[in-house]
């Protein structure tokens, strides 16, 4: 029998009859809902961690960030002053031509200078963007990770709620089961006790047979004996005389060897009985020949 959840809503606090399979398959879910809730834990673990170092690496772009800038603006402020060097070597160059040649060379190596300190501010600011490009990137990935995160935690808490219920239910289930079975025990020893209480009846029944039989073993020996006293008492009985001056025993004649007198003796018809004295039955009697012995 299914567990029917609409009783349940209904009647919470009621039991309901389940088979094991059913006990069995709401423990299986209940497994695989666990192993996927530890499979959530972990992937959410390995998110966080991930998003730390993430966090972390983004802290080291910044502040290699800051130190490149802070780099391009010393770089700047030194291109800055040799501008102005440059500038005052130029105002100078107008009023001595010796002056000027050297300021020639100082320009010169100041331009070089220049040069070389464009050159590294371009490629400083190359530097820059591609860490603002990193930046960007691990901005997207961390909000990302951050999304990734929040479904992971809505999804691992409704599926506790769900274990939670589960569980509640299967305790329900097995405490339904545990007093079916304590139930199912009484039952048990009552049939015991009822089928000790048969086998001793049978074994009274048995030995109620057995002097039965006893009795009816006495009773049939005592008939045999019964039937040869009778037979020798009407051996040893003296003829009656009817109107003929013979015995009635003479008279009788076997149908199939013509026998008569003392070859003709009566004996009980067990297939008539006449009628009972207590529990003993009397029999018709029949004739038999003791020649040829022939019944009639």
């Amino acid at each position: 029998m299914s567990i029917d959840w609409s009783k349940a809503e209904e009647h919470p606090d009621k039991g309901q009859k389940v088979e094991g399979r059913f006990l069995l398959d709401l423990r299986a879910k209940v497994n695989d809902l666990e192993k996927q809730l530890s499979e959530n834990k972990n992937e959410l673990n390995k998110t966080k961690n991930e998003l730390g170092s993430t966090a972390s690496d983004l802290q080291k772009t910044k502040s290699d960030l800051n130190s490149t800038k802070t780099s391009l603006d010393s770089t700047k402020s030194e291109l800055n002053n040799t501008k102005s060097m440059l500038t005052e070597a130029q105002a100078e160059l107008g009023s001595n031509q010796e002056t000027i040649n050297n300021l020639t060379k100082e320009v010169e190596s100041l331009n070089s200078q220049l040069t070389e300190a464009n050159t590294k501010v371009s490629e400083l600011e190359n530097d820059l963007s591609n860490k603002e490009s990193q930046i960007s990137n691990l901005t997207s990935e961390l909000d990302s990770y951050k999304a990734k995160t929040s479904e992971l935690e809505n999804s691992s808490s409704s599926t506790q709620e769900e274990i939670s219920t589960l569980n509640n239910q299967l305790q329900e289930l097995s405490n339904q089961l545990a007093a079916e079975t304590k139930e199912k025990e009484n039952l048990n020893s009552q049939l015991e006790e009822l089928n000790n209480l048969l086998v001793q009846k049978d074994s009274e029944l048995e030995e109620l047979r057995t002097a039965l039989n006893d009795k009816e073993k006495l009773v049939s020996a005592q008939t045999v004996r019964l039937e040869e006293v009778e037979g020798e008492l009407q051996e040893l009985k003296p003829p009656d005389l009817g109107a003929g001056g013979f015995a009635n025993e003479e008279r009788i004649t076997c149908p199939m060897c013509g026998a008569v007198g003392s070859n003709i003796k009566s004996v009980e018809d067990k297939s008539k009985v006449l009628s009972y004295v207590g529990h003993i039955p009397m029999y018709a009697k029949k004739h038999v020949c003791k020649k040829c012995g022939y019944e009639f």
